[in-house]
């Protein structure tokens, strides 16, 4: 890990579109690049914390979506759905997973066009434990007050809502 900057570089962001004469647009600009920062960061910690899985963290979440469906089992455009990923990132994933004894691929019973997902035993093993890691280590320590992670799950909700991303309140 490096070490910190001595200067926020997003509030040089939105002072940088504030001297443009950009003033509309500079909190805006500062709120997308610290939510796309945010993530990096977020997304390098949970990726340190999979590794000794042999996990990306796309990777967990086909695996733990598995391990939540009730029969550990489900069809992969449904996953693919569920997930929000283009069915080649899907692809790419399930192919990983399936290399390393994590998911296997089966026709559907009644729709020979159709895959289905399924866990393996390795695989709900990974997955309980590669979730006790993410949750020890990042979900319960994330550096956000209980009252923030409130606030930025209404928030972000309300944004991906008017986005389009799901339908409802």
């Amino acid at each position: 890990m490096r070490p910190p900057l001595a200067k926020d570089p997003i509030a040089e962001i939105q002072n940088n579109w504030k001297k443009q004469g950009w003033d509309s647009a500079a909190a805006p600009a500062a709120a997308v690049t610290a939510i796309m920062r945010t993530q990096q960061i977020l997304l390098g910690r949970a990726q340190e914390i999979l590794k000794p899985y042999r996990l990306t963290f796309a990777r967990y979440e086909v695996i733990s979506l598995l391990s939540h469906s009730r029969e550990k089992r489900m069809l992969m455009n449904k996953a693919s759905a569920l997930l929000q990923v283009h069915p080649t990132s899907i692809t790419n994933a399930v192919d990983r997973l399936q290399d390393a004894g994590l998911v296997q691929r089966q026709p559907h019973e009644s729709d020979r066009r159709a895959m289905l997902l399924v866990l393996t035993a390795q695989g709900r093993k990974t997955a309980e434990q590669a979730t006790a890691a993410l949750n020890e280590q990042l979900f319960e320590r994330t550096g956000f007050t209980p009252g923030q992670v409130e606030d930025l799950n209404r928030i972000l909700a309300d944004f991906r809502r008017v986005s389009g991303d799901f339908l409802g309140p």
